[in-house]
């Protein structure tokens, strides 16, 4: 009977709070489009703005390098302050940094520079919007497998705008080349109006420590967790670099190898961006809060990306091509819900936004080198690339093999420390 009590009060408890569950994936959502919805597009802007491939990458670069160095704050001031307070600054600078590019390009004769400081005010947002999201979702719920279940939600959100950002973003920089940067802000103020609205604070949410607790508090979850937190902030660093370098590359050659240009390219672009988001929907709804089974997904996941990336050097015909994206993205997509729940279900509440926050700051970092290293290896020699690629794969591997160990069980929480992974 209590098995049966508690399986009401998980579904009840997802049914009540669907709207809000919408509205906080809308925030992943908008941020991937802000930064993915311009790959599909840089062949563009550098023609129109007269630079490099190297010149065209920074403008995905300083977006996440900014995001980098201030989601670990943002994640400290929403354990503080709570979880909207950072998120809803956080989405009106995303959207004035979209105004400021988009008005830049529209009335500038040289408005590169300008679109970088828009884009770097884009960046700022990013870090206290979609990183905050984890443990806003872990704050939510009191099972960890609505938990999971919302986090596979989320990561298909984020996902998912990966699959639609290619499509819009040709579609609107068809109709006139800026127009991806004009739109970012119309998406921040549905989101925000959403936020404000349909999600409330949790009942319990508890004000945050003072700086030197939450400090020395860090110190003892890394002290403890610290050589499965690093393998997992590690693996989540490399497949962001592999996605983001992968998409680059795959965005360029269907331009000037195929000669596939706006809306045809962005649709071809979001077939492996699908399965990727499919795959990591699929994840979220079967891990549930079985950690095991989350090794093992990430593992076998990380083998089949490294598999896909070896393989891209074989043929260039069009169809392989597609196929091994399409695998690459599988891999990807599936081990990425799976590092979320490891994270958001092994550390206690009250240090969770700065666990998470760290975590979120590498993925940003593998977003940030992608593009410029995968440009200039397109330029020099794309074989040893794609050894670099196989490389860290094998790296990820490893990583999730050796170093993520959770227990068979799932094991109650103790205390913000010695929560078990």
């Amino acid at each position: 009977m209590a098995n049966n009590n508690e399986l009401d009060v998980g579904h009840n408890e997802i049914q009540e709070k669907r709207w809000a569950i919408a509205s906080i994936s809308s925030i992943p959502l908008i941020m991937t489009l802000g930064n993915s919805m311009l790959i599909p597009v840089l062949p563009m802007l550098e023609k129109k703005l007269d630079i490099s491939k190297v010149q065209s990458s920074y403008i995905i670069t300083v977006y996440s390098i900014v995001a980098i160095f201030l989601i670990p704050i943002a994640g400290f001031l929403s354990d503080k302050y709570g979880r909207k307070v950072v998120i809803i600054p956080s989405l009106i600078i995303t959207g004035i940094g979209g105004i400021i590019a988009g008005w830049a390009s529209w009335q500038l004769k040289d408005p590169f520079m300008m679109i970088l400081i828009g884009r770097i005010l884009q960046g700022v947002g990013a870090a206290g919007g979609a990183p905050i999201v984890l443990p806003l979702v872990g704050d939510m719920f009191s099972r960890e497998k609505d938990v999971s279940t919302t986090l596979g939600i989320i990561e298909t959100s984020n996902t998912f705008g990966k699959v639609l950002s290619p499509i819009l973003g040709s579609l609107l920089a068809g109709i006139v080349w800026f127009l991806p940067f004009f739109s970012i802000p119309i998406f921040c103020i549905l989101s925000l109006v959403s936020i404000i609205f349909l999600v409330k604070k949790p009942k319990k949410e508890k004000k945050g420590v003072t700086f030197k607790v939450f400090m020395d508090n860090t110190r003892e979850v890394f002290r403890v967790h610290s050589r499965w937190l690093l393998a997992v902030f590690t693996i989540g660093a490399i497949l962001m670099f592999i996605l983001f370098a992968v998409l680059f590359y795959l965005s360029n050659t269907l331009e000037d190898q195929y000669h596939f240009h706006g809306v045809k390219k962005g649709f071809i672009l979001a077939f492996p961006l699908a399965a990727l988001c499919l795959a990591s929907y699929i994840a979220g709804k079967v891990i549930k809060e079985n950690k095991v089974l989350m090794k093992w997904i990430i593992f076998t996941s990380i083998i089949l990306t490294g598999i896909s990336v070896v393989a891209i050097s074989f043929s260039d015909q069009f169809l392989y091509l597609l196929i091994i994206f399409l695998l690459c993205g599988i891999g990807i997509g599936a081990s990425l819900p799976c590092l979320d729940a490891i994270i958001t279900q092994s550390i206690e509440k009250n240090i969770r936004g700065t666990i998470t926050a760290i975590y979120s700051s590498m993925r940003f970092i593998g977003v940030a080198a992608g593009p410029p290293v995968m440009a200039y290896f397109m330029k020099s020699n794309l074989t040893f690339m794609i050894i670099i690629l196989a490389f860290l794969s094998l790296i990820a591997a490893s990583l999730a093999f050796i170093a993520v160990k959770p227990s068979k069980e799932s094991e109650p929480k103790k205390d913000p420390i010695q929560s078990p992974i």
